[in-house]
């Protein structure tokens, strides 16, 4: 039966013309080259084969032949040589072997077929001549070499890539606690998608954000291919950036965290003491037995916000004071003062 053009495109015998339109848009998507810059020798072998099955059979006969129920049991029983014995529209039953000229298959302008399918190529492809694409150079086999001199089968040229959108950003805010102890977010979007005809449709789809400790403010979260899609491009990239929320009581300061305290002139000359709940819910009680000058600031080592690349490490707690000068004293406490201060 030789190509069996069911098996290229991995569909059944039954397949409806949507089914087949599907299997090429998925297969064609799934192996070109561009998109498997990884895998590169594997994706052109495999893409070779899809676009020489689209070049020599599905872009004139798949969506004519295998659509037509007539044409279709032809194939079905006979194969592709059955095809070529089908004489032309007013040929009064005579034929000619090959897929050329007066063939009684008579081909259309593929590169036509295929805007029809696609609206336009999804790789942008331009035709290169006869029987060859830039890429993918034909081997000679059952349809690499046949050569055709009326220019109705023409193949093509995916030199020029499908072209990528930028990527779409959007904010993330987060709050120190979530940045803290990590948390996990669902985000539900919708967007624009290509349907299997070539039609922008609207998608929904919920994803799933891990935010891990120590993330800071810029870090992107990117999701490939889940933004818009148009037609004859690829789809756009989705990424998440990670803003910070103001807290209340804690600032920061690359990985270290910093707390603004007043303290009375009494505190900054006897000594108090800072009470605080960290961004994970402990307490804290720290003794302050120094004297607090202006400039003041205790550092709490490790207390800090967690070192996303560092597991288990952490930047430190700073501490800055404000010391409230009282605006008059009377005549009583400035004589305290000066016995006290030795002044």
């Amino acid at each position: 039966m030789g190509v069996d053009y069911y098996n290229v495109l991995k569909v059944d015998r039954t397949a409806t013309e949507d089914d087949l339109k599907k299997a090429y848009r998925k297969l064609a998507m799934k192996w070109h080259p561009d998109k498997n810059p990884n895998n590169k020798k594997e994706a052109e072998a495999n893409f070779k084969q899809i676009s020489e099955a689209y070049e020599a059979s599905l872009s004139f006969i798949l969506f004519q032949v295998l659509s037509d129920p007539q044409k279709r049991a032809i194939y079905n029983q006979q194969g592709e040589e059955g095809l070529k014995n089908i004489p032309p529209p007013g040929s009064g039953g005579s034929s000619r072997n090959g897929f050329c000229g007066s063939s009684g298959f008579n081909p259309r302008n593929a590169e036509d077929i295929f805007a029809e399918f696609f609206g336009s190529s999804p790789f942008e492809f331009g035709s290169v001549g006869p029987g060859r694409s830039a890429r993918f150079h034909s081997d000679g086999g059952k349809f690499g070499g046949f050569g055709c001199t009326d220019n109705n089968f023409r193949t093509y040229n995916d030199t020029t890539p499908p072209r990528k959108p930028p990527p779409v950003e959007s904010k993330l805010p987060c709050t120190l606690e979530e940045l803290y102890t990590g948390s996990t977010r669902k985000m539900k979007i919708s967007r624009t998608v290509v349907n299997s005809s070539g039609r922008q449709a609207q998608e929904s789809e919920t994803l799933t954000i891990d935010v891990k400790p120590g993330w800071k403010k810029g870090t992107k979260i990117t999701f490939p291919d889940k933004g818009n899609e148009q037609p004859n491009q690829l789809p756009a990239d989705l990424v998440f950036v990670i803003d910070e929320k103001p807290h209340d009581l804690y600032k920061r300061d690359g990985n270290d965290l910093i707390v603004d305290r007043k303290v009375s002139l009494a505190e900054a000359l006897g000594g108090t003491t800072v009470n605080l709940t960290t961004l994970n819910g402990r307490k804290l009680s720290l003794p302050i037995t120094d004297i607090i000058h202006p400039g003041y600031e205790l550092i709490v080592a490790k207390e800090g916000m967690p070192i996303a690349k560092e597991p288990g490490n952490r930047g430190d707690l700073r501490i800055k004071f404000d010391v409230k000068f009282p605006t008059k004293l009377t005549p009583e406490q400035r004589a305290g003062l000066k016995r006290v201060l030795g002044g």
